[in-house]
């Protein structure tokens, strides 16, 4: 009967042996990588930077789906429903889990419990960009056309909630100037309209608007950065006009709560590896992009810390959106 129990055993042991050999390793199949923003923008650019790298040490193609709209709720909320298994990952930044709950009556997804990061990618600082028709050469003078125009300066974002849109609304409060937002699904967009005059200004990722900037083709004022950017030196700081001025945006990976610890480490591991490579930092150096990584509690505190101090700066900004901005990011704004 004990030899019996015991060859029972073994068989056992043996059986999970084999199970646990032949179980398979994450991933297995394609990831689908969620950028909630049209193409164009930063966002958009890092996340098809990344993929490929990523795709080698995950050794699975890393597919960039853009799914634009809401202030990126509508790809958020598309992550938060996924199955928690790794093979839907959100490339966010600060608006589906740090911005949007100040700002939007009802979303689409818990901020607190459907998302959990994975790790922080860089940080973006921003550059304040003009139409090439618009009779301004530094921030100061800008300041005193809006002043003088009333009604007639907008300013364009990649969204409602996006670090586009709480830049623009920065500079409006600290400059004590009214500007007419205009959000719009990504950044792309924004800048053609900014050519062709349609909107006046934009505070966005210096990553996006270098390229248009070094061609001549729009105006920078001045970057949101503490400090010069050494890609563009001859263009000073926003802080030097408008002191304590400064807009710098954080992206970074999420997956859907309830993610297996390892698939969340073997993510943030390979994103880790990709980029520590020095030539993709010199890639994202030469954008305008800083890039940095965390581990997945680091940027969860980071998100806590970010959530208080625009809980203070945000207050009942949802009830403050005129009705067509609120039409544009319907159902999802009550």
């Amino acid at each position: 009967m004990i030899l019996k129990t015991l060859s029972i055993a073994v068989l056992t042991t043996l059986v999970s042996g084999v199970a646990v050999a032949q179980a398979p390793t994450y991933p297995t199949r394609p990831i689908r990588l969620i950028v909630p923003f049209a193409p164009g923008g930063a966002a958009d650019q890092t996340a098809r930077l990344i993929s490929e790298p990523m795709a080698k040490q995950l050794g699975q193609p890393l597919i960039v789906e853009n799914k634009p709209g809401g202030g990126a709720t509508i790809g958020a909320a598309l992550v938060a429903s996924a199955a928690p298994d790794g093979y839907t990952v959100l490339y966010t930044t600060p608006g589906p889990q740090i911005i949007n709950p100040y700002l939007m009556a009802k979303l689409p997804y818990d901020p607190d419990k459907d998302l959990i990061p994975v790790s922080r990618l860089a940080f973006f600082p921003n550059v304040l960009v003009i139409a090439p028709n618009l009779p301004v050469n530094n921030v100061q003078e800008l300041i005193d056309y809006i002043r003088k125009n009333p009604g007639k300066t907008n300013f364009g974002s990649s969204g409602i909630g996006a670090s586009s849109h709480l830049s623009g609304e920065l500079f409006k409060s600290m400059a004590g100037v009214e500007i007419t937002h205009v959000p719009y699904k990504g950044s792309g967009v924004v800048i053609q309209d900014l050519l062709a005059g349609n909107v006046q200004m934009a505070i966005d990722s210096l990553s996006v608007y270098l390229g248009q900037i070094k061609a001549g083709k729009l105006r920078a004022l001045g970057v949101a950065s503490p400090e010069r950017s050494p890609l563009l030196p001859d263009v000073p700081a926003i802080a030097e006009q408008l002191k304590g001025y400064e807009a710098v945006a954080v992206n970074y990976l999420s997956v859907p709560a309830g993610t297996p610890r390892a698939v969340i480490d073997r993510l943030n591991a390979a994103v880790r590896a990709v980029i520590a490579e020095p030539a993709m930092q010199q890639r994202m150096f030469e954008s305008g992009t800083i890039p940095k990584t965390s581990t997945p509690e680091e940027m969860a505190a980071e998100i806590e810390v970010e959530r208080a101090k625009w809980k203070k700066s945000l207050p009942n900004q949802a009830q403050k959106l005129t009705k067509s901005q609120k039409n544009r990011i319907k159902p999802f704004f009550i």
